[in-house]
């Protein structure tokens, strides 16, 4: 299941929410100044990032920079703990499902989340077509394909 971290007043996250509910891509949204993060959050966060801390933690927050911080200096415990007290200070959206994560919103990006079965229908790796369906094509067979599964499950 796709985790989106949010706050109410962020553009970038109104943009991704609007992406997944328009491809009916379901998702969780955790509003991170609602629902205190947890350190299973951030550690989920960083085993997708390459740069560590600095790739989730926006520097240019006024938070960050009333505390004065450097992320060299601080421990990962220090950090863990600072961003749980603080959670203004992560950049926004984050999205993550798995291996994938993405920080902010990128309109080509995030087409990662694109559930497999979609991409085998965009690709035409499941007809005879040879060649690349047409997305609205594409996105109309799948939305098809679920509508139909949703009438054969049980209730």
């Amino acid at each position: 299941m796709i985790q989106m971290y949010t706050t109410p007043s962020c553009s970038s996250c109104r943009k991704a929410k609007k992406w997944f509910d328009e491809h009916r891509i379901s998702y969780r949204e955790k509003n991170i100044f609602n629902v205190k993060l947890t350190r299973d959050d951030i550690m989920s966060m960083l085993k997708n990032t390459e740069n560590g801390f600095e790739d989730i933690i926006s520097t240019r927050s006024k938070v960050f920079q009333d505390h004065d911080l450097n992320l060299d200096e601080m421990s990962l415990s220090e950090l863990t703990d600072f961003i749980i007290e603080n959670p203004s200070v992560l950049r926004r959206p984050i999205i993550l499902e798995d291996n994938k994560m993405q920080v902010g919103y990128n309109e080509d990006e995030i087409r990662t989340f694109i559930p497999k079965r979609l991409r085998e229908i965009i690709m035409c790796t499941t007809c005879d077509k040879g060649e690349d369906c047409d997305y609205l094509n594409a996105l109309e067979t799948y939305f098809e394909e679920l509508r139909e599964n949703k009438k054969k499950a049980p209730c």
